[in-house]
């Protein structure tokens, strides 16, 4: 995974708690429930980057043949 997605994914999480933070002190369920949609984002890119990056060390790895 990228330095590059990590950050994107990291902010995308963060942005995520900050608004359902909101939401909560607002008394905004829709607020809160749309921050828990990003905060749960990020986490799904960050799982897809982590499979990619699990399949690459896979196919660079020599078989034992």
């Amino acid at each position: 995974m990228s330095a590059k997605d990590k950050l994107k994914n990291a902010a995308q999480k963060a942005k995520g708690k900050a608004q359902e933070a909101q939401g909560k002190a607002a008394g905004e369920p829709e607020k809160e429930m749309q921050g828990r949609a990003n905060q749960g984002a990020g986490d799904l890119k960050q799982a897809g980057e982590k499979v990619k990056d699990a399949v690459k060390n896979v196919a660079d790895k020599p078989r034992d043949e």
